[in-house]
């Protein structure tokens, strides 16, 4: 099947975004080898895209580029999940302390208005819609950290773990809890001392942890 692509955004963004969905998603096998001429036919577009988001995926660890041998999934282990966790307490640790400095209100706006779309997300239970609301959250914990190498650290890898959370998303039915979790980290935030707000942050992401790992333990061998 021809994958299709849209013109006029990054290909190899494109390409790559598709392919770390189906690698997150244990559609590609760790191990199974992939070349760039089959997807360059599958996706219909040239090399160049397809090395692109080779080379991207490269650096998520995602994929291990063997040439001439070609490309090889890595693919995500039980230590994988743990290490990008882990990366993302610090950064998010960091970035929320920093954050709790902003005494304007609107600059927190932004994210007010995801906590309110989470809100509707969860009560017509679109799970795409509380994804993109879920990530606009935690970016804009970043943003009000006023720390532009912090929030570029962050853009780094928030594709993988946008793909972590359309998996992880899908665990949960009611999306009413998670929703309630953000609302509750946002109001810790604006009225806590650093020590909660800490203590909740830590709490929300081993919990997206924890259900990633559950993905992983039911996956075949």
């Amino acid at each position: 099947m021809t994958e299709s692509v849209k013109r006029g955004e990054s290909l190899g963004a494109q390409v790559a975004q598709v392919l770390r969905q189906r690698i997150v998603r244990g559609e590609l096998a760790p191990g199974a080898r992939i070349t760039e001429e089959a997807l360059a036919e599958e996706f219909s577009v040239s090399r160049g895209p397809i090395r692109d988001a080779l080379t991207q995926l490269s650096f998520e660890k995602l994929v291990e580029v063997q040439r001439p041998r070609g490309v090889y999934i890595t693919g995500l282990s039980q230590d994988d999940v743990d290490q990008l966790y882990s990366l993302r307490g610090a950064l998010e640790q960091l970035a929320l302390s920093r954050a709790m400095r902003v005494e304007d209100d609107e600059r927190w706006a932004s994210m007010t208005a995801a906590v309110e779309r989470m809100g509707a997300a969860a009560d017509s239970g679109d799970h795409a819609a509380f994804v993109a609301a879920d990530l606009e959250f935690h970016s804009q914990i970043y943003a009000l950290a006023d720390h532009p190498r912090l929030q570029g650290a962050w853009s780094q890898y928030l594709p993988t773990f946008t793909a972590l959370l359309e998996v992880t998303i899908n665990h949960d039915d009611d999306l009413h809890e998670s929703s309630e979790d953000h609302v509750r980290l946002m109001d810790v935030m604006r009225s806590g001392t650093p020590k909660q707000a800490a203590a909740v942050l830590t709490a929300h992401l081993d919990g997206a942890r924890d259900r990633m790992l559950s993905e992983l333990a039911d996956r075949p061998a």
